[in-house]
């Protein structure tokens, strides 16, 4: 098990009791909405790199399309590992140990971080 599925199965116990039947959306949008703030994160911060080092390798609307392409792969990615034998999985193996709980309030705030952390080293670039 990786820090995301800890962070699904975190988001989906604290919604189940609240939402039934939406808990395993909302975890699946939470790890998603992560991931892609992540990838973009690493994206500004490679693309400051290479323009400081003054290398030219692809324009600014095909990195942004690609991102796109990578952001709706992550999302399939979720969609179909989450809500199969993988969630199933984690749901047992979850169980069978004490889960860490985390606070909710810092989770949700975890992706408002990393895009507030990818807006400042896009200006400072």
């Amino acid at each position: 098990m990786n820090a995301f599925d800890i962070l699904f199965y975190s988001i989906f116990l604290y919604f189940k009791p609240k939402y039934k039947q939406k808990s395993n959306t909302i975890a699946i949008v939470y790890v998603s909405v992560l991931q892609c703030a992540l990838l973009l994160l690493l994206g500004v911060f490679f693309a400051g790199f290479f323009s400081k080092m003054h290398v030219s390798t692809m324009s600014q609307e095909k990195a942004w399309i690609i991102f796109i392409l990578v952001s709706g792969f992550v999302c399939f990615k979720n969609w179909m590992q989450y809500t199969g034998k993988r969630r199933m999985m984690i749901n047992a193996k979850m169980n069978k140990k004490k889960s860490n709980t985390y606070n909710i309030w810092l989770l949700f705030l975890l992706p408002v971080l990393v895009l507030g952390l990818t807006y400042v080293l896009s200006m400072a670039v």
